[in-house]
């Protein structure tokens, strides 16, 4: 019988985390492991354990933060060579944060690193999606192997990824759905789900932006800018929000920062940099996305889309913790791209622009629909 959600988040929330356990079926484990990382020490202390697979807490040294992600990392790298399967659930002194931590091993695949964060101020639905599949009976007591549980958390702790590409193909094909509806002056069907592909991808291109601070630091800046129009053009007179502001912010010239950070998403996703994309596609000045196919724009929106849940997840700071979440979101639209073309025999990323340079297609969809 499996623990329900009113349970898992009442000991969530208490910070009751071998109690949790012991209710999911797993056993009591007290083992101590210090453990030194940069010249800070680190107590981790074992809670549960089945068949060899251990679960620990790490709480920080007094008065300090659970540690960044660089540390984790090197913590968990420590605890591997003392205990090659575990679980670690950092917490603060406060107990008003958590972050589980696991890495999954693959044969002939880098180890990754999955990282859950939870706020006491939060709903643990995430966690309880993760964390409620590991439940054991008694009749598995007997049997079950470390490999088994070794399995059976990997499996959780990923399925959420799974669900994250599901659900945005079901939303993105709501929206696209709805989309077209409002677009007028373009006859050809293709040429409409292509136009309206490009301009979700931008909406969400721009929303990224925003919400990483990139925009005058400023995570309401669209919403400001909208509001702004409205008072000087007047109520139900503000169509030029397009024409006037965002085409214009769908060429903004990228920091260097998040340069750096959109080649990641974009490398870790399609294999190929920004500039080999466009090498590929026989680009020069043009923007990569005007010339993108609607498979292209939407595994770019995915691994973008990915990108913001993990980092606003893991509350990602500065720009190690954003390039961690980066590579993993773009991580994550990259299985999708690979299951596709697996199943299709073709290559999303290819040579054919579906925009062609200086097309006049270009000049009479780069007004947009407004």
């Amino acid at each position: 019988m499996a623990i329900t959600k009113v349970e898992f988040s009442t000991y969530i929330k208490a910070f009751q985390l071998r109690e949790l356990f012991n209710e999911m079926g797993w056993n009591n484990d007290r083992t101590k492991q210090p453990v030194i990382v940069d010249d800070a020490s680190f107590n981790l202390a074992g809670i549960a354990e089945k068949s060899g697979f251990r679960i620990f807490i790490c709480e920080p040294p007094s008065g300090k933060n659970i540690p960044d992600s660089a540390t984790r990392k090197k913590i968990e790298g420590k605890v591997t060579k003392l205990f090659q399967e575990h679980l670690i659930i950092f917490i603060n002194e406060q107990k008003r944060e958590q972050v589980w931590q696991l890495a999954v091993r693959k044969a002939g695949s880098p180890t990754k690193i999955s990282e859950t964060r939870y706020s006491i101020s939060q709903d643990p639905e995430l966690l309880y999606q993760r964390a409620s599949g590991l439940f054991f009976t008694l009749d598995e007591e007997e049997k079950v192997t470390i490999i088994d549980v070794t399995k059976r958390v990997a499996e959780n702790f990923q399925q959420n990824n799974e669900r994250v590409t599901k659900k945005f193909y079901e939303s993105f094909k709501k929206e696209h759905t709805a989309f077209l509806k409002f677009i007028e002056g373009i006859d050809d069907q293709l040429n409409m789900d292509w136009y309206a592909s490009l301009m979700l991808n931008r909406m969400m291109f721009c929303y990224f932006i925003q919400k990483k601070g990139f925009l005058d630091n400023n995570k309401n800046y669209l919403q400001d800018k909208l509001k702004e129009c409205k008072e000087k053009k007047g109520k139900n007179k503000f169509y030029s929000f397009y024409r006037d502001f965002l085409l214009a912010l769908y060429e903004i010239k990228k920091e260097e920062e998040y340069a750096i950070l959109t080649n990641i998403i974009h490398q870790e996703w399609s294999e190929v940099t920004v500039q080999e994309h466009k090498n590929i596609k026989g680009l020069k000045t043009q923007n990569l996305r005007d010339h993108m196919s609607e498979a292209e724009l939407i595994f770019t929106a995915l691994a973008e889309l990915s990108t913001r849940q993990i980092a606003e997840s893991s509350k990602a700071t500065g720009m190690d913790e954003n390039k961690d979440a980066g590579k993993k979101g773009g991580g994550i639209a990259k299985k999708a791209r690979l299951e596709l073309e697996a199943k299709s025999g073709k290559k999303v990323v290819t040579g054919e622009s579906f925009l062609p340079p200086d097309s006049k297609k270009q000049k009479k969809y780069g007004q947009g629909p407004f």
